[in-house]
C-alpha cells in the first residue's frame, strides 16, 4: 500500500514533547504542496440542511467495515507531542483499511490562526481541532455531529458533554478527545521529604511556608514555564473556581459575567488577590528568568531535581519527566488558591475537541477510522499501552503514571474542580497569557493587567 505521511519538521526549540494542551515552543509543518485532494475539494457549510443529511446517513449500531474504504484523509490537529502515538495509530489502520492513506499535519504555534485560514479558503481538513467547550459553537458549521455513532458507546460522558453545542442547548457530540487529563501541580517528592514537608500544603500561607523551607535548603520552589501563555490558563482556572464558589455562582456563570462586562476582576478576591499574590510568590521562588522558561526548560528544571514544583502542567509531562530521571518520584496535588483546604483540587476533563468536517469529500472512510480507533481492541488499548494519556473513554484499563493514579484518587477523596478553561475560546486565553506575562515582566501593574483582562475579556469572548 502506498502510505504518504506529512513530514513532522521540529524546530530546535523543542528539546522535549510539548504540553499536552497547548505550547509555544515547537512546531510540526508539511509543505502546502503535500495538502490532500480530499481538503482541497472540501467546502464550508452554507447552512444546516447538511446537518440532518448527516444525521440520517449516521452509522447507529456497530462499526462499518473499514476494509473497503479508500482514499485519502487529511488529519490537521493540534499536540505535536502526540505525533510518535498517532503515526502508531495510523500505521495499524493501515492493516484495517490498506486503501486509506491518512496524511497527517501537525503544529502548535498559531493553530487557531492556521486552521481558520484553511476553513476561510474552502480547505477544511477531514479531522481538525480546537479547545472543547465554548469552541465547539465556534466550529459547528463544519463539524459533524457524532452523536448516532459507534464512537458514543465508549466515550466518557464527561467527556461527551464539553463536546455539546450550547447554540443547540447542549444537544449534539461536535467532537472527540486524544486524551482525558488531569490539572495540578506535580512536586518532587523526595525534595519534600527531605526538607522535613510530609504532606503538599493545601492552603496559600501553606504553599508560601513551603517555599520559604524549599529555599532554605537549597532547592529552587518553583520551575514556572511562563514563556508558554498557555501555563497561565491552566493554573488561573483553580483560582476562577474558587471566586465562582465564593460569590455562591457556577464557574461558567462567572465567565459569563466577564464576557458581558458585567464584573471586575477586584470584586473577586479571589481572582484580585491571591492570584496575583500566586504569580509574585512564583517569580519569587521561581526561574532566575521566568519569561524565558518554556515547557522543556521546566521539565528539565523539574527533572533533574533542581525545582521542587512544576506549574502549568499536567499528565502529559510525565513521560517526559521520567525519560530524563526514572528515578523521580512524583507527588500531584490541586493548587492551594485561598485559606479553605476544600478549594485544593484537582481538575480533570478534556480540553480539547477533535472535529470531524461535515462536507468531507470522503466522510464515510473518516467515520470509520474514528470510529474504529475508539471501539476497537486495539484503538481502546492505545491511550493507556502507546499514548500513555488519560483515557477519554470508559476503562478499567490500570494505568502505570503516577499523576493518572493521584489523580483518580483525589478527584474521588475530594471532587473534581471544574475544568473552567473550556468555558473560554483559546484566543482569549492566550491574550490573557500575554497580559499576564507582562506582569511578570514588570512591564504593567496588577491593576492595569486586571483592567486589560476585563476589556479583552469582554472584547473578545463577549462578542461571540
Amino acid at each position: 500500500m502506498k502510505k504518504k505521511l506529512l513530514s513532522i519538521i521540529l524546530c530546535s526549540a523543542m528539546a522535549a514533547s510539548l504540553a499536552g494542551c497547548g505550547g509555544s515552543g515547537a512546531a510540526a509543518s508539511a509543505p502546502a504542496s503535500d495538502a490532500p485532494a480530499a481538503a482541497e475539494e472540501a467546502a464550508p457549510a452554507a447552512d444546516d440542511s447538511a446537518k440532518s443529511e448527516a444525521d440520517s446517513e449516521a452509522v447507529p449500531a456497530e462499526a462499518a467495515d473499514a476494509s473497503g474504504d479508500s482514499g485519502e484523509i487529511y488529519m490537521f490537529i493540534s499536540s505535536p507531542e502526540y505525533a510518535d502515538a498517532i503515526n502508531e495509530l495510523i500505521d495499524e489502520y493501515s492493516n484495517v483499511a490498506p486503501d486509506v492513506t491518512i496524511n497527517y499535519e501537525t503544529t502548535q504555534n498559531d493553530y487557531p490562526t492556521l486552521l481558520k485560514a484553511k476553513l476561510n479558503s474552502g480547505e477544511v481538513p477531514d479531522i481538525f481541532s480546537s479547545t472543547s467547550g465554548k469552541e465547539i459553537d465556534t466550529y459547528l458549521e463544519y463539524s459533524y455531529d457524532l452523536s448516532n455513532e459507534p464512537i458514543m458507546s465508549t466515550m466518557d460522558p464527561s467527556i461527551a458533554s464539553v463536546m455539546t453545542s450550547t447554540k443547540e442547548g447542549g444537544k449534539g457530540c461536535y467532537g472527540f478527545a486524544i486524551k482525558g487529563n488531569y490539572f495540578g501541580i506535580l512536586y518532587n517528592k523526595d525534595i519534600f521529604d527531605e526538607v522535613g514537608i510530609s504532606e503538599f500544603p493545601e492552603t496559600a500561607s501553606g504553599l508560601k511556608e513551603a517555599c520559604e523551607k524549599i529555599a532554605a535548603a537549597g532547592y529552587k520552589p518553583f520551575t514556572t514555564g511562563f514563556a508558554e501563555w498557555w501555563v497561565f490558563k491552566h493554573t488561573y482556572q483553580s483560582f476562577v473556581n474558587a471566586a465562582a464558589d465564593a460569590a455562591g455562582i457556577s464557574s461558567a456563570e462567572l465567565v459569563q459575567k466577564f464576557e458581558k462586562g458585567e464584573a471586575k476582576v477586584s470584586d473577586y478576591p479571589e481572582l484580585y488577590n491571591n492570584y496575583f499574590d500566586f504569580l509574585d510568590l512564583a517569580k519569587k521562588y521561581g526561574d532566575a528568568k521566568p519569561l524565558e522558561t518554556d515547557l522543556s526548560a521546566e521539565e528539565a528544571a523539574f527533572a533533574n531535581g533542581e525545582a521542587a514544583i512544576i506549574l502549568g502542567q499536567g499528565a502529559w509531562v510525565e513521560a517526559d519527566c521520567m525519560a530524563i530521571n526514572p528515578d523521580l518520584k512524583i507527588g500531584f496535588v490541586g493548587y492551594p488558591v485561598t485559606e479553605d483546604a476544600g478549594e485544593c483540587k484537582v481538575i480533570s476533563g478534556s480540553d480539547q475537541a477533535l472535529h470531524v468536517a461535515k462536507d468531507s469529500a470522503n466522510r464515510q472512510a473518516v467515520l470509520n477510522f474514528v470510529n474504529w480507533w475508539y471501539t476497537s481492541d486495539y484503538g481502546k488499548a492505545w491511550f493507556t499501552d502507546v499514548a500513555g494519556v488519560v483515557p477519554p473513554i470508559v476503562s478499567d484499563a490500570p494505568s502505570e503514571f503516577e499523576v493518572i493514579k493521584q489523580g483518580a484518587a483525589a478527584t474521588a477523596a475530594k471532587g473534581s474542580g471544574t475544568l473552567a478553561i473550556s468555558y473560554s475560546t483559546d484566543s482569549w486565553h492566550q491574550t490573557c497569557g500575554q497580559i499576564l506575562q507582562s506582569y511578570v515582566a514588570g512591564t504593567v501593574t496588577k491593576d492595569e493587567a486586571c483592567k486589560q483582562i476585563e476589556e479583552q475579556w469582554a472584547e473578545i469572548d463577549g462578542a461571540q
